[in-house]
């Protein structure tokens, strides 16, 4: 047993490796972007994904990033034209992703899933067929912001000067979207839906206070999140906890001294 727990842990790190490669990196565009509401809505109504593929009997990660994909674009459809409406729209299909993925459970015949793992992460749910995925989409992530990055820089800070340069503002805001849900799937397993916001908004958050450029912010938050990933899961190992909540106290302890800390100095000062 205790092989098998090595095993298990060194998997987890791997896996906190490359998900805070795309935390980091998605993290920061949705900071600066003000989208960590959309991306809270886009990570909760994800349950819905999971409940088909348990309900239709389907693999669960293409199903759930289908689903997630679908219901980011809605998202962007429905508010990018009225931002008035924005919270009201996330609202809905937040609560109604949850609700959906919970009724298809219950729906289920014979089916008794372990909804706290789902929601809160656990570490016996990564594999080596998770990590390979993870690494896949650690790859693609990183592929498409680095190709990307001077338009999603000059689209995060002044949408207006994009579009008289050209730049398909639209499109990009969507390809935003689908980068927040691609992250989502990644963090999944490991984290849990509920938690997935705030690993995707504490980083970039605390990295804000130190980077003078967006790219400083994406490799900041990368190693905050790193950070986070790492102790929450030996704390989670040790103590036989949820891996998810362990991340997310572990994240919330540290930014509350870091923050207090600054606080202090400049007082001092």
């Amino acid at each position: 047993m205790s092989a098998i727990g090595l095993e298990i842990l060194k998997n987890a790190l791997i896996v906190a490796f490359f998900a805070s490669i795309v935390c980091g990196m998605v993290g920061a565009l949705v900071y600066v972007n003000r989208l960590t509401f959309m991306a809270g809505g886009i990570a909760h109504s994800a349950y819905g994904g999971i409940g088909l593929s348990v309900f239709f009997d389907l693999p669960m990660v293409p199903v759930t990033l289908g689903y997630t994909f679908v219901v980011a674009l809605i998202m962007g459809l429905l508010t990018r034209r009225d931002r008035s409406r924005i919270d009201s729209v996330i609202g809905l299909i937040w609560a109604g992703g949850m609700a959906l993925g919970v009724i298809l459970m219950d729906l289920t015949p014979g089916y008794h899933v372990d909804m706290m793992s789902y929601l809160f992460g656990s570490l016996v749910m990564v594999s080596n067929r998770h990590i390979l995925f993870i690494v896949f989409m650690a790859v693609v992530v990183g592929i498409i912001v680095l190709g990307c990055y001077q338009k999603f820089l000059i689209i995060s800070f002044d949408e207006e000067f994009a579009r008289s340069r050209g730049i398909a503002v639209d499109f990009f805001y969507y390809l935003l979207l689908i980068l927040v849900a691609l992250a989502v799937v990644v963090l999944i397993q490991m984290v849990g839906l509920i938690l997935i916001i705030a690993l995707l908004s504490i980083p970039p958050y605390l990295s804000s206070f130190t980077a003078s450029s967006l790219a400083q912010m994406m490799l900041e938050s990368f190693l905050w999140s790193l950070c986070f990933c790492s102790l929450g899961i030996l704390v989670a190992y040790y103590f036989n906890l949820s891996t998810g909540a362990c991340i997310i106290a572990v994240a919330v302890v540290v930014g509350a001294i870091f923050m207090g800390l600054r606080r202090g100095l400049s007082l001092l000062r």
